[in-house]
């Protein structure tokens, strides 16, 4: 399986909104024991495993969320015969700590996953709600700026979740499991 969480490098943007899908992958690699190494053919980090004798990919790229796609494409082709991949996102039109799981569908107004989609077709997606902003607040301001306590927990109770229910479909290889587990709130 591969795991593409999407989000932006460097310290500026830890604990953003923008990136959760970061923060779904940290968790899950922590949970697996898995560490992430540099791989600059890819354009990301990757951390690789097995989980029960089944080969695990968690990445995250390194060309910054509206380019998502230059790491994930050649991710894909490095890992032809692997055909489970999910790509982890936040989703402004899901509310905060909200985790929703699709086969596939548009990338709405999310731009990492536009180029993803424009590169490599159609995935499954994990989203991950981040809300909507305030009617004044410009929505790249809020997206980039930091996740306060308070929603800071509810996203890492949500990356928790996601990464629960990402071990349970690795493990079992029922989606179906996979999509109830991350539609429930």
């Amino acid at each position: 399986m591969i795991v593409v969480g999407l989000g932006n490098v460097g310290d500026r943007y830890d604990g953003t909104f923008h990136n959760v899908g970061f923060l779904v992958a940290d968790t899950l690699a922590a949970r697996l024991s898995l560490s992430f190494k540099d791989a600059p053919a890819l354009q990301g980090y990757l951390a690789e495993g097995n989980v029960g004798g089944k080969k695990i990919v968690i990445a995250k790229p390194k060309t910054f969320m509206n380019l998502s796609g230059e790491c994930v494409k050649p991710l894909l082709a490095k890992f032809k015969g692997e055909t489970d991949v999910l790509i982890c996102y936040d989703d402004i039109d899901l509310p905060l700590g909200a985790t929703r799981f699709r086969e596939k569908g548009s990338a709405g107004t999310h731009n990492g996953m536009r180029n993803v989609t424009a590169l490599c077709g159609e995935l499954p997606r994990l989203r991950v709600g981040i809300g909507r902003p305030h009617e004044q607040e410009d929505l790249a301001s809020y997206v980039l700026k930091k996740a306060g306590k308070d929603a800071k927990d509810k996203l890492i109770e949500a990356a928790e979740k996601a990464a629960s229910a990402i071990e349970a479909y690795i493990a079992f290889g029922d989606r179906s499991k996979l999509e109830r587990n991350l539609n429930e709130n």
